[in-house]
């Protein structure tokens, strides 16, 4: 295959917009599955199938991201599914480094909210292209036109409509594609669109006049034209830019506007995009085979303990066995079994081109940032850590589970669940975490995977920063900081917070340390 038939994109939004739903009938439209499992629906159904772990289940939320492979129409879609919730933003973040364009999808009753900006934010910094899908539509909502107005403002996108709801809620007849003159319209009991499309030439056609109801095809006429004529044609290149954003209206639980979407992934969306890295962009036309690890995940079977490093392949067509030599040890590792993902089914991957996610087991040897590469010298960049929000100390229930716990956290910091911190004086260890679900996360996790209870209690800092400097400065910092030292599970030395003044005072009265927020994999 081509590179130029892969769409690998991610799908952000503020939590409760629909995401989750929306991918599974992304999913559904690709032919990846044949029976959609609404969220809210009871019982084995409940979860849709990008969600996986025990609390994913439980509280119907995505907190890791999910890799779905498919294929439609001679491309092949790699689906990015995103924690939506923003105590896992660093998830997010990394995950939005191995896309080449994104889905954001907004509530038609709330518009932007404070995730959707800030996930907005970390597309732009990398000017990730973004095709926006405004959701349940069927349910009351805000006006259209408000709605696109304030993601022009509110982030400052050229936007233009692609398609237009005939009417909102109770009044809601159907949508109307401007692209192929298509009208869906909502049929049977539940008002799902089960395939009922009337075909137009226009909005002039007088189909549209026995399709709607007389006030429904005279408000379509009325905003349509307005619509087209208020906003900005769609113009690729500033789309590609990031600087533009087509709009689709739809409801993803009742699948309208979902085949408009897909198709305008396939359409519209870039494949593979050159990646940032040292000593220069890595081009996806690049002979020599390199990647980079965004994720890893633990126990995604816990019968077998197994570890997966998912990497963006960014040049090079990887052939299974070859060996690729990660920039964390310098060592290289032959990849004897790689895997393509749907949630948590696998298939074995013989071969696999630039744009590819690919899960590729392994002992703790590939880690979050690293690069691989068949010749090395390159590595990517772009992919922090960030400094905890919160800090926690963990406290052993059993004590003799000392060996398992330090296991259970390394294996967690190595996914980017948690960061741990290993005090200078004092044996607690210490577990930063960037919002509090992470920690729900944790103690779950070590209950049900690794057979640990614990507890956290309060640790008497706040944040924390990693610090670095010369010798001489460093070693006269530790004199008087000391009770404030620990080492990050690399041997980085960070310095512990007590408050977000002291970071401030602290930084000033020591001009010869660098104080970092952040610190690059």
């Amino acid at each position: 295959m081509t590179q130029s038939n892969r769409r690998t994109f991610a799908i952000i939004s503020h939590p409760d917009a629909g995401k989750t739903t929306l991918t599974e009938k992304l999913l559904l439209e690709g032919g990846a599955i044949h029976l959609a499992g609404e969220v809210k629906a009871r019982g084995a159904n409940r979860r849709a199938r990008s969600d996986w772990m025990k609390i994913e289940q439980q509280r119907g939320i995505s907190v890791t991201s999910s890799v779905m492979t498919f294929e439609r129409g001679g491309l092949v879609f790699n689906l990015l599914d995103t924690p939506g919730h923003e105590d896992f933003s660093e998830d997010t973040y990394r995950t939005l480094t191995a896309v080449d364009s994104a889905v954001m999808v907004i509530d038609a009753a709330k518009g932007i909210e404070p995730q959707t900006r800030k996930l907005f934010e970390v597309c732009r910094l990398r000017n990730v292209p973004i095709i926006t899908f405004v959701n349940k539509v069927d349910r009351e909502g805000r006006d259209p036109f408000a709605l696109l107005d304030e993601v022009a403002d509110a982030l400052a996108l050229d936007v233009v409509p692609m398609s237009w709801p005939v009417g909102m809620g109770g009044q809601f007849e159907g949508i109307y594609a401007f692209e192929t003159g298509r009208l869906m319209r909502p049929t049977g009991d539940s008002r799902a669109f089960e395939g009922d499309v009337v075909e137009t030439t226009g909005l002039d056609d007088a189909v549209l006049d026995t399709a709607l109801s007389p006030q429904g095809a005279a408000l379509l006429r009325e905003e349509a034209e307005l619509a087209q004529g208020g906003y900005a044609a769609f113009d690729l290149e500033a789309y590609r830019a990031g600087d533009m954003t087509p709009v689709y209206f739809g409801s993803a639980l009742k699948g309208f506007g979902v085949r408009e979407l897909i198709e305008a992934l396939g359409t519209h969306a870039p494949g593979p995009r050159p990646q940032p890295a040292e000593p220069a962009p890595v081009e996806p036309m690049a002979d020599d085979v390199t990647g980079f690890i965004f994720k890893v995940q633990a126990n995604m079977d816990p019968n077998h303990r197994d570890r997966i490093a998912f990497m963006r392949l960014c040049s090079g067509t990887f052939r299974r066995g070859m060996k690729l030599t990660p920039s964390g040890s310098g060592k290289p590792i032959a990849v004897h079994s790689p895997i393509l993902f749907f949630a948590r089914e696998r298939e074995l991957a013989d071969t696999a081109e630039p744009g590819d996610i690919i899960g590729i087991p392994n002992h703790g040897t590939l880690r979050v940032g690293d690069t691989l590469a068949e010749k090395p010298g390159v590595r990517f960049t772009g992919l922090p850590n960030f400094a905890p929000e919160i800090l926690r100390r963990v406290v052993l229930k059993d004590p003799t589970k000392t060996k398992q716990l330090r296991k259970a956290l390394d294996d967690m910091a190595e996914e980017g669940v948690t960061q741990v911190f290993y005090p200078e004086i004092g044996s607690n260890w210490i577990i930063g975490v960037v919002g509090q679900l992470q920690l729900e996360v944790l103690l779950s996790r070590l209950e049900v995977e690794y057979k640990v209870d614990a507890a956290l209690e309060a640790a008497p800092f706040e944040t924390a920063r990693w610090i670095s400097g010369t010798a001489e400065a460093m070693a006269a910092f530790a004199s008087i900081n000391r009770g404030a030292l620990a080492k990050d599970r690399d041997g980085n030395p960070v310095w512990m917070a007590k408050s977000l003044w002291d970071v401030g005072y602290v930084t000033e009265r020591n001009p010869d340390i660098r104080f970092s927020a952040t610190r690059e994999r």
